[in-house]
């Protein structure tokens, strides 16, 4: 009987499991463009690579279409799937596996993850505190801000068209797994953010190095958004003409890094409202 049952699991585990060989499979191509690009594949899946954002993925009980991993790893990566049916694994040579990592010292697993789909509505639930990002293109930037942001309990995150994409490979490892778990649209145009901002009447913040408004001057227990500008031209006048400039008081530097910035302003956001509980 255990001999039975040893061959029906491994014969379930080989049904699960195929081997990908050749550079012109369409599934590899697809994986490879859409990490280049920074993109989704064409049916909707985000290419996460690495153990954490595979983990992280399952753990936000996001759907995985599939996972590969290069040869040399597969032990640890079966090891970490066991107990998920019905998920594909494709394992890939080596060689292979390396022109499709996104980063030079790759783990050797990729996830392909369907995300959450938000609508704009969903960011505003409660008593929103809403991250803009507007024309952020350093991914890095980004991710880390999309971390920051449910790090300190923000409703969601609006990014207007010409951000970085969340779904970057930079992006995804900056965020550490937020990005399946924060309320997030993106490749919203300008004009329908700035409406959708000043429809809800929330109070408006642009990070700026030299702001009219300090930091620890403003309530932040209201409902608002903090927009981040692009780490060269700053906030697009559209969204700049309904907001406040905010700044942070340094000593011997004059900016901080558009995700330090984001990070500092939020923490403080969830500083006071804890206090106000």
């Amino acid at each position: 009987m255990i001999q039975s049952t040893a061959i029906l699991m491994a014969t379930a585990q080989a049904s699960r499991t195929e081997a990908l060989t050749s550079s012109k499979n369409p599934l590899l191509r697809e994986v490879r463009r859409a990490a280049l690009r920074g993109t989704l594949t064409p049916d909707g899946y985000c290419v996460a690579e690495s153990f954490h954002l595979m983990e992280e993925a399952i753990r936000s009980d996001c759907v995985l279409k599939a996972v590969l991993c290069s040869a040399s790893v597969r032990g640890t990566v079966e090891a970490h799937l066991r107990g998920l049916r019905g998920l594909k694994l494709y394992v890939v040579p080596d060689a292979l596996f390396r022109e499709l990592a996104s980063t030079e010292s790759s783990q050797g697993v990729i996830a392909l993850v369907r995300p959450p789909v938000w609508t704009l509505e969903q960011l505003f639930r409660g008593r929103p505190m809403v991250v803009v990002l507007d024309g952020l293109q350093d991914p890095g930037n980004a991710g880390a801000i999309l971390r920051a942001a449910e790090a300190f309990g923000a409703t969601g995150a609006l990014l207007v068209k010409g951000t970085a994409s969340p779904y970057n490979p930079k992006s995804m490892r900056a965020s550490a797994g937020s990005v399946f778990r924060l309320p997030i649209v993106a490749g919203v145009e300008a004009s329908i953010a700035r409406a959708a901002l000043v429809q809800r009447r929330l109070d408006l913040y642009a990070a700026h190095p030299r702001g009219e408004r300090n930091l620890n001057d403003v309530d932040l227990t209201r409902k608002f958004a903090l927009i981040v500008g692009s780490e060269g031209r700053g906030v697009s006048d559209k969204l700049a003409s309904v907001a406040t400039d905010l700044r942070i008081t340094t000593t011997g530097v004059e900016s901080l890094n558009a995700s330090m910035a984001a990070g500092i302003i939020l923490h403080e956001a969830s500083r006071q409202r804890m206090i106000r509980k």
